[in-house]
């Protein structure tokens, strides 16, 4: 199955055209191949114990000096980002864009054809449903996931 992408978006370090450095989309792209294999576990983000396509992202990001307060919050120069528990039924529930609305907060959108190795992808699964899965490109046409029922691939 093909799902499209709704929005692309480049890592912090690049938010305001700032190139990331040398050799940094492929440290992204190891460090978030490091998880495949790790089990889907709902709102876990812990390499090799469990994590959901936002535990990944979260799990990642830490890997790369974010620092963690408490199980799922996120700390950026500045603010916290505070990840509250959800359902697995949360952005059809909220029929809002809340996990666009919080990945666009913090990182710089990108078009399609701009998207590289180590930039996030957000997805929707119905074109009427808000966005809810993402993942972390590794490749042309390539990317780490998260998924319920599966380990991360």
């Amino acid at each position: 199955m093909t799902i499209p992408p709704v929005s692309l978006t480049r890592p912090p370090a690049e938010v305001g055209g700032l190139p990331l450095p040398q050799g940094e989309r492929e440290r992204i792209v190891a460090a978030a191949r490091g998880w495949i294999g790790t089990p889907y576990r709902h709102q876990a983000a812990l390499k090799g114990v469990g994590c959901d396509c936002l535990g990944l992202l979260v799990g990642v990001w830490r890997e790369f000096g974010g620092e963690a307060n408490g199980r799922r919050d996120a700390v950026l120069p500045g603010r916290t980002i505070l990840l509250p528990p959800y359902t697995p039924d949360w952005a059809e529930a909220m029929a809002r864009e809340t996990f666009a609305e919080g990945l666009r907060a913090h990182l710089e959108e990108i078009e399609v054809s701009a998207a590289r190795e180590g930039d996030l992808v957000l997805f929707r699964w119905r074109a009427h449903l808000p966005a809810k899965h993402a993942a972390i490109l590794t490749a042309p046409g390539r990317m780490v996931h998260a998924q319920e029922g599966a380990a991360v691939a």
